[in-house]
């Protein structure tokens, strides 16, 4: 029977994991590289050094899931159990997965790179054209003043029209109050009594309106008096 002077599975597993937590850390900082507004036009020191310490970081945990397989695969069939084999397994699969996402990050920062660099370009040869053809830097000035003119225009002629439309609404509704008056006038006139009716209604109100003046006017000439 053989004995090992290495360390044992438990010390090895907590290692592995110490380490895929790490990773995990250094991921969040090294995607926000791939997700920056401006990336510089080259790799900053620390993009470099994130990069490097989770590569290190990998090679790491690869060496140590070596040494999980060789205590595993080197212990009698007694003593190793299922429980093992499917933590080493669950080491592999995330291994596998963290070496795919650093090769995904490092594509998406090297393309947004690429593409900053070469909005950079493009903006810098405009730029240069403009200074040594100044005439073409004004007509093109002026065709953009006029593009925004006619935006203008066109939103004034939608608003003034929405207006037209509306007014013509309110001049169809006038009429339309205009024609049920005029009915109701004219069949008020055809019913025996009732213009008189309406008549009495008006001159009523009026005197209720004359009473309520005097009433007031009272009132306001007795508040003078005893002030």
């Amino acid at each position: 029977m053989s004995t090992s002077t290495g360390p044992g599975w438990a010390q090895l597993r907590q290692q592995t994991r110490a380490l895929e937590a790490q990773t995990d850390a250094l991921f969040h900082t090294y995607s926000r590289f791939a997700s920056a507004p401006n990336i510089p036009p080259k790799p900053t020191e620390e993009e470099k050094n994130t990069e490097s310490q989770i590569q290190v970081l990998l090679e790491k945990r690869e060496f140590l899931i070596e040494e999980l397989t060789r205590l595993l695969t080197s212990t009698s069939p007694l003593t190793s159990s299922a429980l093992k084999q499917n933590n080493l397994t669950l080491h592999r699969s995330t291994l596998q997965e963290h070496t795919s996402t650093l090769t995904r990050l490092r594509t998406s920062i090297s393309d947004a790179r690429q593409r900053a660099n070469l909005l950079s370009t493009v903006r810098s040869d405009i730029s240069a054209y403009h200074s040594s053809n100044p005439e073409t830097a004004e007509a093109d000035y002026m065709l953009d003043e006029r593009s925004r003119i006619d935006r203008s225009h066109g939103v004034a002629d939608s608003v003034l029209s929405q207006a037209y439309a509306v007014n013509e609404q309110f001049g169809v509704q006038r009429e339309m109050l205009g024609n049920v008056q005029r009915r109701i006038v004219g069949a008020a006139g055809k019913v025996p009594g009732i213009n008189g009716l309406i008549g009495r209604i008006g001159a009523k109100k009026r005197r209720d309106g004359f009473v309520m003046a005097g009433f007031v006017a009272f009132c306001m000439l007795m508040f003078l008096y005893f002030m």
